[in-house]
């Protein structure tokens, strides 16, 4: 009986807050009493915008109350203490009690101040702090109870309508349930232990672990590839302006100012390069950092010990790891300001008149870093029409009986020749033309063709001009690529190689370019667009449009696509 009292005595003099006997007690304004340093404790750790209140019956305080011993009560429990009626058992030192924040799991038989949960029970279904968890190991049937990491939500194991643990997956139904939904509703369904799915589904996970793993190295090596570009992108620069700037102190005073132009124009290129090359491996990088967090939230997953949880958590988290279409960086042998050097060496050679006619090729045409990733060829008309560009003609290339019309996007051949000015430029045997604009980006055109026999092409500006064999025709050399539109039929020519081609006829050719992949395609344009011939190569020197008419009165003429 005393024992029994001595006990009794005892819990009334713990602290609600560590659980131990009370050490330096107080009493706050509700009458609740508590260890100074604990109570203290409790209210330092509140925001100071928070109402200070009792742990115990919750009621609040507008400011923190002051605190004074109760003499009383340490009277009391030092009496106890001496008297041997209550031992004080050695307590845990404040600074080792471990509260239960808002993102922890609480430990679900703590009263008042609730610590932090220490271990989760499958079986008992409830949390516990190590304190109350010292029977799990002391009570022989308890040891047997399968303990886990604390988890959530503990009480979604327990079905809603039987109160029976869920220990069997329905795959008909995609869902967890327990033994007697499998002998009612799921009766005939394809039922399994919720063990051998989560089996099942984490050898699942760690194949989708493995892809994303392959996808981290793959986009690793892709930014590796991308810092050596940086490093050609900038050593090509420099070398073109050490080359122009050569260049241009051979020329007289009048050049001076063009040789700060390309300077300015190759620095301004090189910036615009590296930093949309660090652009893309930064966005790169922002991908391996979103697939390292994936691949944390798989492994965190896979870890998981409760079948039941596992399961529930396994569809949100696994369609994160899916295994997205791989990409890689490949990147082809390009120069990328050598045409500066080429231009500005014409410069030096044509003086005034370069100046006037040849600018153009000294201008840097703005390239895209994002074709250092595959991209796919446009399909429907619409997105072929995005990359259209304006192409005229260049009265200094026109054979004398080309007339050009509509401010010189049509070309006609015509039997009178015209008074055209002698240029080095002209093309003197055959009926041809180049443009003005050169290509060296991604870009589409449509070429209106009507007559016996027309060629759209692409060349090189330094094609032959003054000779009448195969060095000057569109198709027939190694610096000009053609299609011949026939009412006959249709071929394709390159260096002296003709390639017969089926597919529709069409009044109407569209040719798209996309010159840092190397790719040069010919379509067949109405309601639809059909590819009639595909080109992949490297090309060295801008690009330039042309036409070549065959008989009197054949036409070309560049549409307005925009």
């Amino acid at each position: 009986m005393a024992q029994q009292g001595a006990q009794l005595d005892r819990a009334k003099f713990c602290c609600s807050i560590c659980l131990d006997l009370l050490k330096d007690p107080v009493t706050i304004p509700c009458g609740h009493s508590y260890c100074m340093i604990c109570i203290d404790n409790f209210w330092d750790g509140k925001d100071k915008r928070e109402i200070y209140s009792c742990p115990q019956c919750r009621q609040t305080f507008t400011t923190r109350p002051v605190l004074m011993k109760n003499t009383l009560l340490v009277t009391l429990v030092e009496q106890l203490k001496t008297t041997g009626l209550l031992a004080a058992p050695a307590a845990a030192p404040v600074a080792d009690l471990c509260y239960a924040g808002t993102e922890d799991v609480a430990c679900d038989f703590c009263t008042g101040i609730k610590l932090k949960a220490f271990k989760s029970c499958l079986v008992c279904l409830a949390s516990y702090c190590k304190k109350h968890l010292q029977p799990h190991h002391d009570v022989a049937p308890l040891k047997k109870h399968k303990l886990v990491d604390p988890l959530e939500k503990l009480q979604e194991n327990i079905c809603s309508r039987h109160d029976e643990v869920m220990k069997i997956f329905c795959r008909t139904d995609q869902q967890i349930i327990c033994y007697l939904c499998s002998v009612e509703d799921h009766k005939d369904h394809d039922t399994v232990s919720a063990a051998a799915e989560r089996t099942e589904r984490q050898r699942e996970l760690e194949v989708s672990q493995q892809n994303i793993q392959q996808k981290i190295q793959d986009r690793e090596k892709d930014v590796k590839l991308l810092q050596q570009e940086v490093k050609a992108i900038t050593c090509s620069a420099d070398k073109a302006v050490e080359d122009s700037e050569k260049i241009f102190t051979e020329l007289i005073h009048h050049l001076q100012k063009r040789s700060s132009d390309v300077k300015q124009q190759i620095r301004s290129q090189q910036e615009t390069e590296v930093s949309r090359v660090k652009e893309l491996q930064e966005k790169l990088q922002q991908e391996i950092t979103e697939l390292k967090r994936k691949d944390a939230e798989l492994k965190k997953l896979s870890r998981t010990e409760d079948h039941n949880q596992f399961l529930h958590s396994y569809r949100s988290v696994s369609q994160l790891s899916e295994p997205t279409e791989s990409s890689s960086i490949y990147i082809r042998p390009l120069r990328y300001c050598e045409f500066v050097t080429a231009a500005v060496s014409k410069l030096r050679d044509k003086l005034q008149d370069i100046l006037k006619e040849e600018w153009t090729n000294v201008s840097l045409t703005e390239t895209e870093v994002d074709v250092l990733l595959p991209q796919p060829e446009p399909k429907t008309r619409a997105e072929f029409l995005k990359y259209s560009c304006e192409i005229t003609l260049d009265p200094n290339t026109a054979y004398t009986q080309l007339l050009l019309s509509d401010g010189n996007r049509k070309a006609t051949f015509i039997r009178e020749k015209k008074s055209y000015s002698s240029h080095p430029d002209r093309f003197t045997y055959w009926c041809q033309a180049l443009s003005r604009e050169s290509l060296t980006g991604r870009c589409y055109w449509e070429v209106e063709w009507g007559g016996r026999q027309v060629y759209a092409a692409v060349a090189y500006k330094d094609i032959s001009r003054a000779r009448w064999w195969n060095a000057c025709k569109y198709g027939h050399n190694n610096k000009s690529w053609a299609l011949c539109c026939d009412t006959n039929g249709n071929k394709f020519l390159f260096n002296n190689i003709s390639t017969p081609i089926s597919g529709p006829q069409s009044s109407r050719l569209g040719v798209y370019l996309d010159y840092r992949a190397g790719i040069l395609s010919f379509y067949s344009v109405s309601q639809t667009m059909t590819l009639l011939h595909r080109v992949q190569t490297t090309f060295t020197q801008p690009l330039y449009a042309g036409v070549w008419l065959y008989d009197y009165g054949d036409t070309a003429e560049f549409c307005k696509l925009k």
